[in-house]
């Protein structure tokens, strides 16, 4: 091997692309054959229209081999359940029609049967279907999606490479199935599973594909010893096969630590690495190991998850560095792109100098065929792209935007007595007991209720000028009258005012804080088909006036209840935010905590006595190897108290979280020192519960018993079984009962039906105790 030959044989790839297409016709399109309005041949069409699109314009950008797929009606990881064939017996048994049924059954639910566990793939805000496994499972081959698709990519004459999720990673995300005891380890099936990977990968070698990718981004994770056996006991079984494609096997969003040698020394043909970030490291790791001598390197060296423009000089130097440790050096994004918006060609908004410091999908695509070809050629080659890279980077870095020196000094002076409350918790649950007056097991819910067409419409109606402000306004008091007037009759004791004015629970406050940008169509897939906007923080943070408390003042003039307000909190705004990389993320929290601080402040003094500042995406953000965690937790924490900590001892600070994985931040959640605290359970059968219990979490919670994910209405029996499950763990006195989540993507029908069944299941339970 020579630096020479590894830089001759620079090609350009990418692990994955967005799904939806430019104008989301897949959401619309699935979403149409759930209403009836679709046929499933239409919707596969729709599919392979999208999918043709995506791969003739990577192929015309320079890309050399397409991904095939990554493409999911739903996800990923529920593509490869299917492809395996661990399909949960109560949905092969509760469906009879078209096979997307079936699919869309694990996904969502029916009103028979309940749908898979839905959980955040790795540190995103994607969520993927948690994989059910139990010691009778039988895993089955079925290649039918990856052969098809593989198939339409070459009869379009491309170049092109499977994706699949590794044997490997797709056991570490499974969890025992129901009634499967809680212990037992779905790694234990590994042996059991290889024999269908090995069929699947013959199947696609048949079909003509020369490399097949295997992503197993679990290895970046702290892994034990006997999960690292795993590994190297599945790349020697699968690199042993005769029959099979050249294998390469990815890791993403993290270093790889243990694993790397692990993976050096498999008998595979190549690994995709990511040196992004922290994961930088894996250049040094690499070298360690003596490099990857008669293997390819697929350099993730573009940042996939972030929306700046690559620093193009860097990365080409790394590279440079990289060219030493492997025979085939090629150039890719970091990860998927799954995780950005498709095209910045779309935004219109944003001031043309400011657009060029972002890059899209598209964008990041042509950033990994610059360097590619720089690689090969060399930087005369790409010296006009090298120059224009130095001068958006160069103009980020001096712009007014990115920095005020008010904020900076704002947050240079928080004190540590500024992230504490007055008093302690227990002063403070006496002091709001006595001046909220709220029944034993309160029922509340997370904050937004269903957004309608009709509210979409008048929005999209004000910003076409086709109703003006004052229009608008009335449509949004009328849907808040209505919201407030149901709670009160279903008999909710705690109400929100519905949020009818938010098209997002981070959107909304990033338009209206100064330092943050906002997109038109930046859609990026959270769930199946629920795609959100994430906006962008390019600069120091602040408020300019108040963002929520006219609302909230005004649902509460409707009732004598009280009415939570509700604001997403600074952890979140920056997970869920595409958020500047220019000084520690910490930098960012505070002066979001701060802004938002004021907004609490104001909804105090105005009359709220119970406020609600959301963190749903405090798990999610944890960082993936356990070395990293207390610097996160140290700021993650003092940002929501920073936030909560100005108010008096009887107004009462909840906070929500949903969809993750909390048994390893139960700590940190105590830490938070917010009054009450709702969370995920239905889906998970109140784990969470006995993970607060374990603890021995002090404060009230509300674990859901509603599982808003999904379309079916679970009966008031249901939900009182699950409340008496949470007794289980949580006294009484301190036990709330709620839904999992907000009902903006719910329908009114079943939100009717199901909030009048949790309040009924509360009122059950309740008197059952009353005797006692």
């Amino acid at each position: 091997m020579t630096t020479k030959s590894a830089a001759a044989a620079a090609r350009a790839t990418v692990y994955g692309y967005p799904r939806q297409g430019r104008d989301r016709e897949l959401k619309k399109a699935i979403e149409g054959y759930w209403k009836g309005r679709v046929t499933a041949d239409a919707l596969r069409s729709t599919a392979t229209e999208l999918r043709r699109t995506n791969w003739l314009q990577l192929a015309g950008a320079g890309i050399n081999d397409v991904p095939t797929g990554d493409f999911s009606y739903y996800d990923h990881v529920l593509d490869t359940t299917v492809m395996v064939g661990a399909i949960p017996e109560r949905h092969r048994t509760a469906v009879t029609g078209d096979a997307l049924d079936g699919y869309f059954a694990m996904a969502r639910g029916t009103q028979k049967v309940a749908p898979l566990e839905m959980t955040k793939w790795f540190d995103t805000n994607y969520h993927y279907l948690v994989p059910e496994l139990g010691p009778d499972t039988a895993f089955t081959a079925d290649s039918t999606k990856q052969v098809g698709e593989l198939k339409e990519a070459l009869a379009l004459g491309l170049t092109a490479r499977p994706v699949l999720v590794g044997p490997v990673t797709y056991l570490l995300l499974a969890k025992p199935a129901p009634g499967v005891p809680a212990d037992f380890d779905p790694l234990t099936l590994l042996d059991r599973l290889l024999p269908v990977y090995a069929k699947v990968l013959a199947d696609l070698r048949a079909a003509g594909a020369e490399w097949v990718q295997m992503d197993e981004p679990a290895l970046v994770q702290d892994r034990t010893p006997a999960d690292l056996n795993a590994a190297e006991r599945a790349y020697r079984d699968l690199g042993g096969l005769t029959d099979r494609p050249k294998l390469l096997v990815a890791s993403y969003f993290d270093r790889l630590g243990d694993a790397l040698p692990v993976l050096a020394k498999a008998p595979v043909d190549g690994l995709a690495l990511d040196f992004t970030g922290s994961a930088a490291a894996n250049l040094d790791a690499l070298a360690s190991v003596g490099g990857l001598p008669g293997k390819r390197l697929v350099a993730g060296v573009v940042n996939g998850r972030n929306i700046w423009v690559n620093d193009l000089a860097d990365s080409l130097s790394m590279l440079g560095t990289l060219l030493g440790l492997a025979d085939h050096v090629d150039v890719s994004a970091s990860c998927s792109l799954l995780h950005v918006p498709l095209d910045t060609a779309a935004e219109r908004d944003i001031e043309p100098q400011i657009l060029r410091w972002l890059a899209f999908a598209k964008q990041k695509t042509a950033e990994v065929v610059t360097l590619a070809r720089g690689l090969a050629r060399g930087t005369d080659a790409i010296a006009a792209d090298l120059a224009a890279n130095r001068a958006d980077l160069a103009s980020r870095a001096d712009s007014p935007v990115t920095r005020d020196p008010a904020v900076r000094a704002r947050a240079s002076a928080v004190t540590e007595a500024d992230a504490r409350r007055s008093q302690s918790h227990a002063e403070r649950t006496a002091a709001q007991r006595a001046h909220l007056g709220l029944p034993l097991l309160p029922t509340t819910t997370i904050g937004s209720f269903p957004q309608t067409g009709e509210l979409r419409t008048a929005r999209a109606d004000l910003r076409a000028g086709r109703i003006d402000t004052a229009g608008y306004d009335e449509r949004i008091k009328t849907e808040i009258q209505e919201v407030i007037s149901f709670q009160e009759k279903t008999g909710l004791d705690v109400l929100v005012h519905g949020e009818p004015e938010r098209n997002d629970m981070v959107q909304y406050f990033a338009e209206q804080l100064t330092g943050c940008l906002a997109t038109r169509h930046g859609w990026v897939q959270s769930y199946g088909t629920r795609y959100v906007r994430p906006p962008i923080l390019a600069g120091d943070i602040s408020r300019p006036e108040p963002m929520t408390v006219r609302w909230t003042t005004y649902a509460q003039s409707l009732t004598s209840r009280p009415v939570k307000g509700m604001l997403t909190g600074p952890v979140t705004m920056l997970a869920w935010s595409f958020v500047r990389d220019d000084q520690p993320l910490g930098d960012t929290a505070r002066q979001v905590a701060l802004a938002l601080r004021d907004e609490v402040n104001d909804l105090e003094a105005a009359g709220t006595s119970v406020i609600q500042v959301d963190e749903p995406a405090l798990r999610e953000t944890l960082p993936l190897r356990t070395a990293d965690r207390a610097e996160y937790l140290a700021w993650a924490t003092e940002a929501f108290r920073l936030t909560t900590s100005g108010v008096r001892p009887d107004t009462q600070i909840h906070t929500h979280m949903c969809y993750a994985e909390f048994g390893d931040i139960v700590q940190a959640i105590d830490d938070l020192d917010a009054d009450v605290i709702s969370l995920e359970a239905a889906r998970s059968h109140m784990q969470v519960a006995r993970e607060l219990a374990a603890h021995g979490y002090p404060r009230e919670a509300g674990p859901g018993v509603w599982d808003i994910h999904s379309p079916r209405v679970p009966g008031a029996e249901e939900m009182a079984d699950l409340l008496c499950d949470g007794l289980k763990a949580i006294p009484a006195e301190r036990l709330w009962v709620n839904p999992d989540c907000g009902l903006k993507t719910r329908a009114w029908p079943e939100t009717r039906a199901s909030l009048e069944h949790l309040v009924a299941a509360a009122r059950t339970i309740r008197d059952e105790l009353s005797r006692f």
